[in-house]
């Protein structure tokens, strides 16, 4: 989209800025390491799908969890990371290529840990009925719901920007300043009004604030990444965005939002980007292009690749 008018709708949309935290807490470090993407090179399995671990001083957390049953789980094992002390999962939003995992981790961690993956965090919406097409149920979040609680597990549900930690916050929904249309357009949302497209008002994102700036963690990006940076920053003002990590699902995207988004990422501050999942190989290379980036600073996710604040990009052995 050409940036004038997305500037012009930003300024005329109902509800203005998303509102600010207002909190100066920041952490030590963090340190995202990937577990589930579709490239792999010497370490782990690919799949279609997306999960990370994330380490902010002495707290982790798992964000997504794969598509398939055991890829995260076998993935991890092979890396040498122990899942089961972590507590707290966060679920971007509902398709089950973030989620397919969640059950099976949570019934095998649960044995050596009861409390691991325990809670899920999700943001409102993530339950809501979806049409398949055949006309189905197709949301595969509702049934998972009663199999996960059934295991002791619980859903805390974020409808504003929550701190899990100190300095690691959940986005909740993320306005949707711009009008980025980062999702299927023929996936089908049930609503009191009917059935209407679904543009995934459940889609979250982490955002990790240390002091060398602000870490943005996302599954897809289906609110899009304009609207994520500009919603990060609203609740952490005057700290620049040092790194975006995750799927930001422009593997479709045209030149022109490509040039718009990565506009988007310079005036956020952005220095390193790992772009898997659902970013698409040539919009990494073109994001790395358009906003200035490098081979060392800019390259495409693979399982056990890594990001830390304190020295940039672990990419791995293909991706290099």
């Amino acid at each position: 989209m050409p940036p004038t008018l997305a500037l012009l709708l930003a300024l005329t949309l109902p509800g203005g800025p998303p509102p600010t935290t207002g909190h100066p807490a920041a952490a030590g470090t963090v340190k995202v390491t990937v577990l589930s993407t579709m490239l792999a090179d010497t370490t782990g399995i690919g799949e279609w799908g997306f999960a990370a671990l994330v380490q902010v001083d002495g707290y982790r957390l798992l964000f997504d969890t794969g598509e398939r049953p055991e890829t995260v789980l076998r993935n991890a094992a092979e890396m040498g990371i122990d899942l089961s002390t972590i507590t707290d999962v966060v679920l971007s939003h509902h398709h089950g290529d973030h989620t397919g995992g969640l059950l099976t981790l949570r019934r095998a961690l649960q044995a050596k840990n009861p409390a691991a993956l325990s809670r899920a965090h999700v943001a409102p919406g993530i339950f809501q009925s979806r049409r398949n097409r055949a006309g189905g149920e197709g949301n595969p979040m509702i049934a998972l719901r009663a199999e996960y609680e059934a295991t002791g597990g619980r859903f805390v549900e974020h409808a504003a920007a929550s701190e899990l930690a100190p300095g690691v916050w959940l986005t909740g929904p993320v306005p949707r300043t711009f009008p980025e249309r980062n999702w299927v357009r023929s996936a089908r949302l049930v609503t009191s009004d009917g059935v209407v497209e679904d543009s995934l008002p459940e889609d979250q994102a982490l955002v990790v604030r240390t002091g060398r700036g602000l870490t943005l963690l996302t599954g897809c990006g289906h609110a899009g990444i304009g609207n994520l940076l500009v919603h990060a920053q609203a609740m952490h003002p005057r700290v620049g965005i040092r790194a975006v990590v995750g799927g930001l699902h422009l593997l479709e995207a045209d030149e022109t939002q490509l040039r718009w988004t990565a506009g988007r990422m310079r005036a956020a501050g952005v220095r390193y980007l790992l772009g898997a999942h659902c970013t698409g190989l040539e919009a990494v290379y073109r994001l790395r292009t358009l906003a200035g980036l490098s081979r060392e600073t800019a390259v495409v996710g693979a399982v056990a690749s890594s990001y830390t604040d304190e020295t940039g990009l672990s990419p791995g052995w293909l991706p290099r």
